[in-house]
């Protein structure tokens, strides 16, 4: 994907907004649909049908007559590439699509491909009937031909050209490193470099204003429009870093050792059920939002596609109690977050490093891509190129 900032004007907004709305409700209607669906009762209606339904339902409700059929026809064959991917196996079942969280629609085929440069930092892009919007050309545009126009939700529209862009090649030296991902360190290589995720903005302050204000109220609406807009800052400056930071290891090592991790299963709740409570839940909240705030799961997935076909997954068993130097297995040797120190041939060095050098050193169990990597089923599956072993 080749993402842009949309600058539509303020009728274009009105309009952008409705294909959302219309794309959202056929969604929702055909996963309405299957959900009646059960075994004995025949097949549910395919694309074909639905077709036909929107075709009637155009006819007689005269909201849905008046947006654009392209985009409407487009959620329908997104909903059933989401089916069939549902059965095949790769891909959760479709969920239901909520205004103001999942506020998009995606054009394919000859619409798509209408993109015209203005200048050095400005291009446009036909949208059907909402006409000519700039776009900020932040890089060169691909030749794509399907787009996706999404609003996210501090109000910011964006344009995401699909295309497979070129692996990251490597530098052709052989070298092989290990990275242990972490909480204080996020990123430790076994050759002793080191990376930081930046530190997100604090939003207590803006969440408790807002646990005192009065729902319905318009002070209420206000400060969810400023929490909303600080968690996408944090959240942009996380993209930012594991961009970049995947991008650089990428071209520097050929092949790249990680943990195979479960970071969904690590960052479960504790509280437990109403007949069995957690313990710690406290501070097991507090460990899964420093996971979270890392973004262990992004660099990952940007790695793996990058380096494709370069990156190997380790069994993440005893990396961390392991000496890289004798081998030796010992829960005692970490004296601190930092030190660690082998009580068996007196190897001493620094914690991350030492479990990075032992992933560095480890056997690959999968190279198909790290477990924690999750499909959202709020937005249309996308084909992925096969990357060669």
């Amino acid at each position: 994907m080749s993402r842009y900032r949309l600058y539509p004007t303020p009728g274009q907004r009105a309009r952008l907004l409705d294909h959302c709305a219309h794309a959202r409700y056929v969604w929702n209607l055909a996963v309405e649909q299957q959900s009646w669906w059960r075994p004995g009762r025949g097949p549910a209606p395919g694309y074909a049908e639905q077709n036909r339904q929107l075709t009637e339902a155009r006819a007689t409700v005269e909201w849905l007559a008046a947006g654009s059929v392209i985009v409407q026809q487009q959620a329908l064959r997104d909903f059933a590439q989401a089916m069939s991917n549902f059965f095949a196996g790769t891909h959760r079942r479709p969920t239901w699509r909520k205004a103001g969280r999942d506020e998009g629609f995606r054009i394919v085929g000859a619409s798509a491909g209408r993109v015209e440069q203005l200048n050095r930092r400005w291009s446009r892009v036909l949208v059907p009937k909402v006409g000519w919007i700039r776009f900020r050309r932040s890089r060169p545009v691909p030749a794509a031909k399907s787009y996706r126009v999404t609003r996210d939700r501090t109000g910011r529209w964006h344009i995401a050209f699909s295309v497979i862009p070129e692996p990251v090649p490597g530098p052709g030296t052989g070298e092989v490193v290990g990275i242990d991902r972490g909480v204080v360190v996020t990123l430790a290589l076994s050759d002793g470099a080191t990376y930081q995720a930046p530190n997100d903005r604090s939003i207590e302050r803006l969440q408790r204003r807002l646990s005192r204000a009065r729902r319905g109220s318009h002070r209420r609406q206000r400060l969810k429009a400023q929490l909303a807009r600080l968690h996408a800052r944090n959240a942009d400056a996380r993209k930012d870093w594991a961009e970049k930071t995947s991008t650089e290891i990428a071209h520097r090592y050929d092949l790249i050792h990680l943990e195979k991790l479960r970071v969904r299963d690590m960052t479960r709740s504790a509280r437990g059920a109403v007949g069995q409570q957690g313990r710690h839940v406290r501070q097991k909240a507090g460990l899964n939002r420093s996971i979270l705030r890392s973004g262990w799961s992004l660099f990952a997935t940007r790695l793996a596609q990058k380096a494709a076909g370069r990156v190997e997954y380790i069994n993440p068993a005893f990396t961390s109690q392991r000496c890289s130097a004798c081998g030796t297995i010992d829960r005692q040797a970490r004296e601190s977050q930092a030190v660690w120190r082998c009580r068996s041939c007196g190897y001493a060095a620094n914690a991350d490093r030492n479990a990075a050098r032992n992933i560095a050193a480890g056997h690959a169990v999968s190279a198909q891509g790290d477990l924690e990597v999750l499909r959202s089923m709020n937005c249309e599956p996308q084909h992925v190129a096969s990357s060669a072993a």
